[in-house]
């Protein structure tokens, strides 16, 4: 096996498409965008990637078989705006690979003459989140202007600093080959995957691309992670000692 291998399934022509990452990270807020995408506008498989700088593991399907860690690619056509999608199982557990990887998917992007990369994640704030905010971050001070329009926040001292992995790459190293670069960063715990941060980064992205895309699967695994939450914290709060006062309070 090579370092990084890339396996075409199918030529497809495309028209100066978008490219979208949603690889897995925090929250697995863009994986779930991207997964959400292509399941919902019926995407094809285009290309899988595969590289020894992801995990040293297989993964077990439904039916008993196994794959390797892969990265794959999606296309899909409409007389709007035709779309580029990547996602996968896992990122890189090395730096090197991060970069490696990231200009393969560079590579392809100019194989397809792509016009804009968005790359989404999520950004972990360690608590529960009363309000859904998308942040962002680009690398042209024009498309920062653009995304404001949509609601998207661009704050002095968050992201905090750095965005790691290919969606902070594709920008860095998208610059450097003059792709406008995008990334939305969904505001989330970070303890668990949230399909509410997901529907939030994905109404931007629908807006910015003109694009209808009907959000109920998402909108129903949201509610089914909000009740998941609500035991949590009900189980927390069982589990609060009570101090002296309030364990003798039923003699007084």
């Amino acid at each position: 096996m090579e370092e990084i291998e890339v396996h075409e399934l199918k030529k497809l022509k495309l028209k100066k498409p978008v490219m979208i990452e949603g690889l897995p990270g925090v929250g697995n807020v863009g994986k779930l965008v991207a997964e959400h995408m292509i399941q919902e506008l019926k995407a094809e498989k285009i290309i899988e990637i595969y590289s020894w700088h992801f995990p040293a593991q297989v993964l077990v399907n439904d039916d008993g078989t196994v794959h390797l860690c892969k990265n794959e690619i999606y296309a899909y056509k409409s007389k709007k705006q035709d779309l580029v999608i990547i996602t996968g199982d896992q990122q890189s557990v090395t730096n090197e690979g991060h970069y490696f990887i990231t200009e393969k998917l560079l590579d392809i992007a100019q194989q397809y003459d792509v016009s804009r990369i968005y790359s989404l994640g999520g950004y972990g704030i360690g608590q529960l989140v009363e309000k859904q905010v998308v942040l962002g971050a680009a690398n042209e001070l024009e498309l920062v202007g653009e995304m404001k329009e949509y609601g998207v926040e661009f704050r002095e001292e968050e992201p905090g600093g750095s965005i790691v992995g290919a969606s902070g790459l594709l920008l860095g190293l998208g610059k450097l080959r003059g792709f406008p670069a995008v990334c939305l960063l969904g505001l989330t715990s970070g303890y668990l995957v949230d399909p509410k941060s997901a529907q939030a980064v994905l109404k931007v992205l629908c807006q910015a691309l003109n694009l209808e895309i009907d959000m109920q699967d998402l909108e129903e695994r949201a509610e089914e992670m909000e009740r998941v939450v609500e035991r949590l914290k009900e189980m927390e709060q069982a589990q609060i000692p009570r101090t002296r006062d309030e364990e003798l309070g039923y003699i007084r």
